[in-house]
C-alpha cells in the first residue's frame, strides 16, 4: 500500500526537479562546438540564467549568429506541468516580432508591383473608399503614422464587417505622417491590404510562400497538429499556462510561432539577403529603410533601427513604454534613409505568456534571438541582449589565438 504522504512528496520532488530544470541548459546547434562555441555558450548562459531567475521565466531559447555560424542555447522547460525541456524544436510565440514578417510580405508585394507604399490605403480595400483612409498611405500604416490608430481593436470588433465598420468610423487625431503611435490596428491593416493586393489570404501567403522562400520549416501562423507537442506553454502573471487567443488581424500583428533556429535563419537573411530570390532580397532591404525618426530611433518597416554602436540608454529609450504606448511627434526622413549595414536593428514582441527580442547588426554579421515563455519586462530583455551583443562584438577565441 502507498503511504498517504507519498503522493505529496512525489509531487513536491517533481516540482523541485522542474524548478531545477529551469536553471539548467543545453546547447542545441550543429555549429556550437569547438572553443568559440564554448565561449558563446558561456556568454549566453552567464547572462540568461540570472535573467530567468529574476523574472521567473520557465524556459528560453537563445539563438546567436556570429561570423556566419549559428548557435542555439536552450534553457529550462517548455511546459511546467510535464517538465518537458526546451529543445531545438520548441515553438514560441513571437508576439509583435511577427510584424517583421508582415513588413517583409508587404515589401515583397511592392517589389512585385502588386502595390506601392505611396498609394492610399483604400485603393486595395474598396470598402474603405470615402473614409479617412483615402488620405492615409500604406507607408503611414506600416510605420504607425496614420494619425493615431489605437493599439488594439475595441472588444466589440470580432468580425470582418465589424473591422471595416471600425475603420470607416475612425477619425485621425493627427495629420498622417506627423505622429507615431504604435498600433496593431495600423500594421495589421497594412498586412491585410498587402495580402489583398496579392489576392490570397495572409496566412496562406506566409506559410505557402514567404516562409518556404526563407527556408523556415518550423515557423507557423497556425501550428499544425503534428507540431502541437512542440508548442510551448506561456505563463502569465497568475502563473497559469496560456497560449495566444484568436483576435482581429492577429496573424498580421502578433500571431507567428517559431523556433530559435528558424528565427536565426530569418536574421541571417536580414544580415545578408544576397542569396535570396531577387524580389525577396529587395523586399528585405526595403524593410530596413528608415522613414521616420523619433529620438535616437529610426522607424523602418517592422524593424526599429539605431546607429551602431548603440549604447544601452539609447536602446532603452527607443523601447520605453512612452514610445510604445503614447503618440510621439516624428521627423519624416526625406529622402528615406537607405538601408545601412552599420545600424543595429531590433524588435520586441509579447503575448500574455511569451516575451521575445531580436537584434542584429549586418555590418558585424552578429545577431541575437531571445525567446521566452513568460512576458517579462522589456527593459530586462534589452539589457540582457545588450550584454550578449557587446560580448559577441569582441574578438573570437580563434582571433585571439597566436
Amino acid at each position: 500500500m502507498r503511504n498517504a504522504a507519498g503522493l505529496p512528496l512525489i509531487l513536491a520532488a517533481r516540482r523541485a526537479l522542474i524548478a531545477a530544470a529551469c536553471l539548467l541548459g543545453s546547447v542545441n546547434a550543429a555549429s556550437a562546438d569547438g572553443p568559440d562555441g564554448d565561449r558563446i555558450r558561456r556568454i549566453v548562459t552567464d547572462v540568461i540564467r540570472p535573467l530567468m531567475a529574476e523574472n521567473a521565466i520557465p524556459g528560453m531559447a537563445v539563438g546567436v549568429v556570429v561570423g556566419g555560424r549559428r548557435h542555439v542555447v536552450n534553457l529550462g522547460v517548455a511546459n511546467k506541468e510535464t517538465g518537458g525541456t526546451v529543445t531545438g524544436e520548441t515553438l514560441f510565440e513571437l508576439g509583435s516580432v511577427s510584424k517583421t514578417f508582415t513588413a517583409t510580405l508587404a515589401a515583397y508585394a511592392q517589389a512585385t508591383g502588386a502595390l506601392s507604399f505611396s498609394e492610399a490605403a483604400s485603393k486595395h480595400l474598396p470598402a474603405l473608399a470615402g473614409s479617412a483612409f483615402d488620405g492615409i498611405s500604406l507607408l503611414d500604416l506600416g510605420t504607425y503614422t496614420a494619425g493615431g490608430l489605437p493599439l488594439q481593436f475595441p472588444d466589440a470588433v470580432t468580425s470582418h464587417d465589424g473591422m471595416i465598420a471600425f475603420y470607416r468610423g475612425w477619425r485621425p487625431r493627427y495629420a498622417p505622417g506627423t505622429h507615431r503611435l504604435y498600433a496593431n490596428t495600423s500594421i495589421g491593416l497594412f498586412g491585410f491590404i498587402a495580402a489583398a493586393s496579392m489576392r490570397r489570404p495572409f496566412g496562406e501567403l506566409l506559410e505557402g510562400k514567404l516562409f518556404p522562400a526563407l527556408g523556415l520549416s518550423s515557423t507557423f501562423v497556425t501550428v499544425p497538429p503534428a507540431r502541437m507537442g512542440d508548442y510551448a506553454y506561456g505563463y502569465a502573471k497568475d502563473d497559469k499556462p496560456v497560449r495566444v487567443a484568436p483576435g482581429m488581424l492577429d496573424s498580421e500583428a502578433y500571431g507567428i510561432k517559431t523556433t530559435a533556429g528558424d528565427m536565426l535563419r530569418f536574421v541571417e537573411a536580414n544580415i545578408d539577403p544576397s542569396g535570396l530570390d531577387d524580389m525577396l532580397g529587395r523586399a528585405i532591404r526595403t524593410t530596413q529603410t528608415g522613414y521616420f525618426k523619433l529620438g535616437g530611433m529610426v522607424q523602418g518597416l517592422g524593424w526599429e533601427m539605431y546607429a551602431d554602436p548603440a549604447d544601452l540608454d539609447t536602446l532603452l529609450a527607443g523601447n520605453a513604454a512612452g514610445v510604445i504606448l503614447e503618440a510621439n511627434p516624428v521627423v519624416r526622413l526625406d529622402p528615406p534613409l537607405s538601408p545601412n549595414p552599420g545600424m543595429l536593428l531590433d524588435k520586441t514582441g509579447s503575448t500574455n505568456g511569451f516575451g521575445a527580442y531580436v537584434a542584429f547588426v549586418p555590418a558585424k554579421r552578429i545577431g541575437l534571438v531571445m525567446l521566452a515563455n513568460r512576458n517579462y519586462p522589456i527593459p530586462n530583455r534589452v539589457k540582457a541582449a545588450h550584454k550578449i551583443l557587446s560580448a559577441l562584438d569582441g574578438p573570437t577565441d580563434a582571433a585571439r589565438a597566436p
